[in-house]
């Protein structure tokens, strides 16, 4: 069938290639996209990847418990999508946090053989790696000239944003394998018509399946901007060329309806599992409304900058340990001006001006309230589903389109020199592109340059739990300090590292937060409180401590864990080994076991009355001591 000029001209489609050139510049490709994300993870690789990564902590830690938990429950007989060894005993609904349970699955092997570490670290290095090499195969189909479809994938691939969130452990975000294969499969469909609707939708199920289990966020962005890309292209069409229309509109529907119909299908029992299954959550996903106060600001594409407070809390707490980030909303100021120059320059190229509308409409709805001016995602952050997406995260959709634009425009500036100018200061085109592309990226590899090897840190147990955790008998529920809850999650790391041989109360993600804590909201207060090291800490007042007691209730608390070893890393540590002892002590009213390093509560359902203590004997027994051992003696002796 004639391709009309309205979506693209004749002269701007790559020829035909032979499989075995394809293949060999693909692979190609690869090698060089893998050979980038060794070097982006040269301090895990070069080291020890079953015990190295970002760290044990923060959303790291949460995310090598989502590694853990598909292998272990494929072993034990569990469901994939739900758990009661975090929340216990209502239990985790994996589909509505971050689980990437198609990754977890997909890297089962790995992680038996060699524990959810290593598993979690394939994952992440692949993800630039596949991420880069789906952008290059999409420009592959619209550039005639290979390596401006490989520019493009490091654009794509190796972004800033992509990168920063790697460093931050938001896997379900930096997996972006998927939409530009979506774009590929929609471009066939749509456009070339060339292979049978049925199969092209049938593609479309799979990888919209595949991202559903990577990520429902990045799913529903994918959505909105093909939904609206198509939009877009009837529209141009209708207006440039509308006899170009009716001829595709039937093959077009046999695909988009065959791929409607089996995702749907597909999908049905996920979705109702989502929606209605065990420990599902109602209302918006982070439902105190501050995470969704993430977006841009109008200087934040060109201004590389940093994450500010967020990069700070992170590296005091938990997460990347590294030099500051760049802001997620960095762009580059050299793949900006590329692509600028590039729809200005062929601005008939209604590839060019298509991707350059979807990545306006991006960039805008990227940005957040707070800055002093209107912003159009006040119209839909109070929409369901749609106002559960982090603003800041429409700059997927706007670096996939710079990187479609970029490759294009190189390409076509590769190809009007050499019709032009076959030869300027003895450079060849291809020469001179190429030194353009290596300029344009330059800015974006100097922001990011500090962190390049991304920094690495060993994942760390306590004694407690290397030497006694790991051989607890069936049954056991710990309370795990600091509580995962309070942001210091570290406590999933061990629960992963150890095989799940406990379950844990509390959690974190969407589901650790108060407003989800139901009958046990008051002690979830106190003990996110007396975790997080910020703000006062809570006193042993009557009222505090028998909240603690109603949530070790509430929570089938059957053992209490403080690690004592003050080598540890900060983020692993909450307030003082010597309060906590001494507040869970108050509150137990009995002293706890000193073992491995660790006080231990093992009998907590055989609860004594607690300790009824002045604010300023406690005061004088946390703060005056000499060790933490003297803690539990003094609370007992001071009581009234």
């Amino acid at each position: 069938m004639t391709q009309p000029a309205t979506f693209e001209h004749p002269s701007e489609v790559n020829p035909k290639h032979t499989a075995p050139s394809k293949w060999r510049v693909t692979g190609m490709a690869a090698a060089l996209y893998a050979l980038g994300s060794v070097i982006l993870w040269w301090g895990v690789w070069s080291t020890h990847p079953s015990t190295t990564t970002t760290c044990g902590c923060g959303d790291a830690a949460r995310f090598l418990w989502f590694f853990e938990w598909p292998s272990f429950a494929l072993t034990h007989g569990h469901s994939v999508f739900s758990s009661t060894w975090l929340f216990h005993p209502g239990g985790i609904n994996l589909l509505n946090d971050t689980s990437v349970l198609a990754l977890g699955i997909l890297c089962t092997p790995i992680t038996l053989i060699f524990g959810p570490v290593a598993g979690m670290n394939t994952a992440l290095t692949l993800a630039p790696l596949l991420s880069a090499l789906s952008m290059f195969m999409l420009l592959r189909r619209w550039v005639r000239w290979s390596p401006a479809a490989f520019i493009g994938g490091l654009v794509f691939g190796f972004s800033s944003f992509l990168i920063t969130e790697l460093a931050l452990n938001q896997l379900n975000i930096a997996f972006l394998a998927i939409p530009p294969l979506v774009i590929l499969l929609l471009d066939q469909l749509l456009i070339r018509q060339q292979r049978s609707p049925y199969r092209v939708g049938a593609g479309l199920t799979v990888l919209l399946v595949l991202q559903f289990f990577i990520s429902t966020e990045v799913l529903l962005i994918t959505l909105i901007f093909s939904a609206l890309g198509i939009v877009c292209m009837v529209i141009a069409a209708r207006i440039r060329n509308p006899d170009s229309i009716a001829p595709r509109v039937r093959h077009a529907l046999q695909g988009l309806v065959t791929a409607a119909v089996a995702t749907t299908a597909v999908l049905a029992y996920p979705l109702w599992y989502l929606l209605k299954g065990p420990a599902h959550l109602t209302g918006p996903i982070w439902s105190n409304g501050n995470i969704t106060q993430s977006g841009t600001s109008l200087t934040s594409f060109l201004s590389a900058g940093n994450l500010g407070q967020l990069g700070a809390e992170m590296t005091r707490f938990g997460g990347y340990q590294g030099p500051q980030l760049p802001g997620l909303g960095y762009l580059g100021v050299g793949v900006v001006v590329v692509a600028v120059l590039g729809i200005v320059i062929w601005r008939h190229d209604t590839r060019l001006l298509l991707f350059g509308a979807l990545g306006l409409a991006a960039a805008v709805l990227s940005l957040h309230p707070g800055h002093g001016y209107w912003v159009p995602w006040t119209l839909f952050h109070n929409l369901p589903w749609i106002g559960d997406i982090v603003e800041v995260r429409f700059t997927i959709v706007l670096t996939l389109c710079l990187a479609v634009m970029t490759g294009i425009t190189l390409d076509r500036g590769r190809t009007w020199l050499t019709s032009n100018h076959p030869a300027i200061g003895g450079l060849k085109p291809g020469t001179i592109a190429a030194l353009i592309g290596t300029v344009m990226l330059l800015p974006s590899a100097i922001a990011l340059w500090p962190n390049i090897p991304l920094t690495a840190r060993a994942v760390i147990l306590p004694r407690w739990y290397v030497q006694v955790g790991s051989k607890l008998p069936p049954g056991k529920v710990l309370l795990s300090y600091p509580l995962a809850f309070s942001g210091l999650q570290s406590s999933q790391a061990w629960q992963a590292v150890n095989k799940m041989s406990y379950s844990q109360a509390g959690g974190g993600g969407p589901q650790g937060q108060v407003g989800r804590a139901g009958s046990a909201k008051a002690g979830f207060q106190v003990l996110f409180s007396a975790s997080l090291p910020l703000g006062p800490a809570p006193g042993p007042s009557p009222s505090n401590l028998a909240a603690i007691r109603a949530a070790l209730t509430s929570w089938e608390v059957t053992t209490i864990v403080i690690p004592d070893q003050p080598n540890l890393p900060r983020y692993m540590q909450g307030r003082s080994s010597a309060y906590a002892v001494g507040l869970l002590t108050a509150a137990m009213g009995e002293p706890p076991n000193y073992s491995h390093s660790a006080w231990v509560w093992s009998a907590v359902a055989v609860q004594s009355q607690p300790f009824t203590i002045s604010p300023a004997s406690f005061d004088a027994c946390v703060n005056g001591s000499v060790s933490p051992k003297t803690v539990p003696g003094c609370i007992a002796r001071s009581s009234h």
